[in-house]
């Protein structure tokens, strides 16, 4: 259940409190929040006005920098009063406290602690439950957690939200948390928002094109990676010896192969081919290096080659280690997944 909070008591009170702030001194600002704190006795009370008296006394223990004295005044009113409907919000100013102090595993106690036991909270038009979501997005270091406010923010607050970037987000959690169906799920409902290729995200820069590799790797038959680089680079040589351009368009990657110049990256419009390679050995003198590259690692490896084009006759073959969790029997073998051409920079 939402609540709105009466805006016209709230700024008569709030002019009224300034007022007293600024013309009260020090003495007489100590006897006006003993005489709030009695008149918190009051039953006759309206929800609305003990909310003004409690929010008067939170504000001017802040604002006289007695931190400690508003978190344990609120704390303790929260504690000796739980069926206040405002207990979200007082929890919220306590758990703003220790943000702003640098306490943010207390905070994240906090919100944590409005999320799961209080109702939501409209004040002054904002959601409790969306600025406490917010903040542990923020200060959050447990990705299961992270994995929680995002699909609340998700459901609960979507035109709060950008949903495309949240679908990213949410992506990256569940693969932290190796849950490699839910990062898929997530990366395939992120592809699917019209603003998907066009989006910035802060931080992601690559967001939409590691989101399509790993959908379309996923939908594919994946029968052209070999169990070791050593396959790979055997059986590659033998096609290229006996100038086989079948067997060579049958083992480069049939999902985000590349053929671009060193300078180039996997991103752009070009570098994507879709091309046979018997139009590059017909006729042609083909050679290949004994060795791999010196720059080989044991994810990726390099086979240079020449003869493929006047124009062009220095490539180099790209081979990597799949990366792709999800599926055990595929994760960790080889694929040939792009060519550079010419020499390397």
């Amino acid at each position: 259940m939402k609540i709105k909070l009466k805006s016209f008591v709230i700024l008569c009170f709030f002019l009224t409190a300034a007022f007293l702030c600024f013309s009260c001194t020090p003495p007489e600002k100590d006897e006006t929040l003993a005489q709030l704190r009695l008149l918190l006795n009051d039953e006759k009370l309206t929800p609305q006005t003990r909310y003004a008296v409690i929010n008067r006394i939170a504000n001017s223990l802040y604002t006289s920098k007695k931190t400690g004295g508003m978190v344990l005044f609120l704390t303790d009113w929260v504690e000796k009063n739980p069926d206040d409907i405002y207990n979200a919000y007082w929890l919220l100013m306590v758990a703003s406290s220790y943000l702003e102090s640098g306490a943010e595993p207390v905070a994240e106690y906090y919100f944590n602690r409005i999320l799961k036991n209080y109702p939501d909270l409209l004040v002054q038009g904002k959601s409790v439950h969306f600025l406490c979501l917010q903040h542990l997005i923020q200060i959050s270091s447990s990705s299961a957690n992270k994995i929680s406010y995002f699909n609340q923010l998700i459901n609960r607050f979507p035109s709060l939200v950008s949903i495309t970037e949240m679908y990213v987000r949410l992506a990256m959690e569940y693969e932290k948390e190796g849950e490699y169906k839910e990062a898929l799920k997530s990366y395939s409902l992120f592809l699917k928002q019209p603003d998907s290729s066009t989006i910035q995200i802060p931080g992601i820069p690559d967001a939409y094109s590691n989101a399509r590799k790993m959908v379309d790797f996923s939908n594919s038959t994946k029968d052209w990676t070999f169990e070791s680089l050593n396959a790979l680079e055997t059986a590659v040589k033998r096609a290229i010896r006996q100038y086989d351009w079948r067997s060579l368009d049958k083992y480069r990657s049939k999902v985000n192969f590349f053929a671009m110049s060193w300078k180039s990256s996997e991103t752009d419009a070009n570098a994507l081919e879709n091309f046979s390679m018997r139009g590059f050995m017909v006729g042609q003198r083909i050679r290949y290096n004994e060795k791999l590259d010196e720059s080989s690692n044991p994810n990726e490896a390099y086979l240079r080659t020449t003869g493929w084009s006047p124009y062009m006759p220095v490539w180099y073959l790209y081979f990597r280690k799949v990366n792709f969790p999800v599926d055990p029997e595929i994760h960790g073998r080889w694929e040939w997944a792009g060519i550079y051409y010419g020499e390397k920079l």
